[in-house]
């Protein structure tokens, strides 16, 4: 490993990888994987990518984006979105990447919620997410250092000079004339979320320390179905897919109450469906369920084999068996403010890309299957740019090394506390009273004698927290309840 690179990019998902194989090949370049680089969300990611179906379908996603961010989005990001998102995926296909096909052998559209029409590739059934993941990886051409954690950026006089890790026990300053963070979401810090284990808001709160805006941080998404009856930190995943494709929703009596709160039922944007489960379940203390008997056990098997084999290994033998259901925490629409090219602003030749970063695309609420696209099409935007503003007579500067603890004692205690307080006060349904008491807890942890690791965590838990406050009134994902 070298001290000095043309290009960092932290982070191995789809935004990060798809940045890196967009890059020049003669360039020096370093991904930093904070785990092993499927760990990501990327990895995990269910669905498909939503993709405008031709030129005349451009202005109906553009306008379902819309709609689903409600009134939050910035228009002219969406727009760039759609349009360029067919792009992205032509060349993806031309470099050999496999979407399911029917049996005509053309691509295969599905529908989900919020979609005017089936607009949603996917590949390997319900295992889009993993097949690109390993697509992009076995296309990368740089090197990826695992196991590496970015505890801090190098920033002087609003310059970014690079990033300080701790890799193998070791904390050490690695140069770079650009960093690209792309990171991911904010998963961690609630109770049940269906994120990777690595994503844990460590580059919002670095960020935050540096006086980085980040932007909507009161918009955080939850996946109205998820199986959370298990022990580890991430709950399984029921796909929006299985909705769209004629799943139903219903209490423990088989009724589908999702038709009292609005006429979409299941195919009604994700926080309608979150927020409905979660307020049905709270007044009636009954169990809901998702009913999947509209489909065949041979054709579930071949369309959604990850969610056959993972729910087979619990116990349940679908599609025959209803799941029992939750919401649980899943993306983050906020997050560090960007231009449409990834730049930070406040800060030079630093960028920002996929799910850590708000160019202003999803808005209030994010339009099922649009993460993947987002990550396609902002890389190749932010590897243009790099291109283009690339300074090659950059001069050197050394930093000090990061001195403060990373962990103390009880910090593990804090996280998981961490960790409740913000799914009961700061999750599906929100009070002014709940969001105050939050606040007060995080500057009671704050103060404390504590490691700087968590401290991120506190730091990006507040300004959701805050963030939320901010807003009086009921929007998109984020519903308060008594807004006055």
């Amino acid at each position: 490993m070298k001290p000095y690179y043309d290009v960092l990019i932290i982070g191995s998902g789809v935004a990060g990888l798809n940045t890196a194989n967009n890059l020049k090949d003669d360039l020096n370049v370093l991904v930093l994987s904070k785990d092993y680089a499927w760990e990501c969300n990327t990895f995990y990611a269910q669905g498909g990518v939503a993709v405008a179906v031709n030129k005349d379908d451009v202005a109906l996603h553009v306008k379902d984006t819309l709609e689903a961010g409600a009134g939050l989005c910035t228009k002219e990001a969406v727009e760039v979105l759609c349009k360029e998102g067919i792009y992205s995926v032509e060349k993806l296909i031309e470099q050999g990447f496999w979407f399911d096909r029917d049996k005509n052998g053309e691509l295969a559209y599905t529908k989900e919620a919020a979609h005017s029409r089936n607009r949603v590739l996917h590949a390997g059934g319900d295992a889009t997410g993993r097949e690109l993941h390993y697509f992009l990886m076995k296309s990368l051409k740089f090197p990826i250092l695992y196991n590496t954690q970015v505890i801090d950026l190098l920033i002087e006089d609003g310059v970014c000079y690079g990033v300080c890790v701790r890799h193998d026990k070791k904390i050490f300053n690695i140069y770079a004339k650009s960093v690209v963070i792309a990171s991911g979401g904010v998963g961690s810090l609630y109770e049940y979320h269906t994120n990777s284990r690595t994503i844990s808001a460590d580059m919002h709160g670095v960020c935050l320390k540096h006086g980085i805006e980040l932007r909507d941080m009161e918009m955080m998404q939850f996946h109205p179905t998820v199986f959370v009856k298990c022990s580890w930190a991430r709950k399984q995943l029921l796909s929006e897919a299985l909705r769209g494709e004629g799943a139903k929703v219903v209490d423990s009596h088989g009724r589908r109450f999702l038709l009292d709160y609005d006429s979409r039922a299941e195919l009604s944007p994700r926080n309608i469906v979150s927020e409905a489960i979660f307020s049905y379940q709270q007044s009636t203390n009954e169990e809901i369920f998702l009913d999947l008997s509209c489909f065949s056990k041979s054709y579930f098997k071949k369309r959604f084999p990850s969610i056959y084999f993972n729910m087979k290994n619990l116990g349940y033998d679908l599609p025959m068996q209803k799941i029992p259901i939750s919401p649980a925490f899943h993306y983050a629409m906020g997050g560090i403010k960007t231009d449409l090219d990834g730049k930070i602003q406040s800060v030079r030749d630093l960028y920002a890309v996929g799910e850590v970063a708000s160019s202003g695309v999803h808005g209030a609420n994010r339009l099922a299957s649009n993460s993947l696209l987002e990550g396609l099409v902002f890389s190749i935007r932010v590897a243009k740019s790099i291109e283009k503003d690339l300074n090659l007579d950059k001069k050197k500067i050394k930093f000090p090394l990061f001195e403060k603890k990373l962990v103390k004692k009880g910090d593990k205690k804090l996280k998981n506390e961490l960790r409740k307080l913000m799914w009961k006060n700061a999750g599906i349904i929100r009070t002014q009273k709940g969001l105050i008491r939050a606040r007060q807890r995080v500057n009671d942890m704050l103060s404390m004698d504590r490691g700087e690791l968590i401290k991120l965590r506190l730091l990006c838990s507040k300004e959701i927290i805050e963030s939320g406050l901010k807003r009086k009134s009921s929007l998109g994902a984020h519903y308060i309840k008594g807004e006055n």
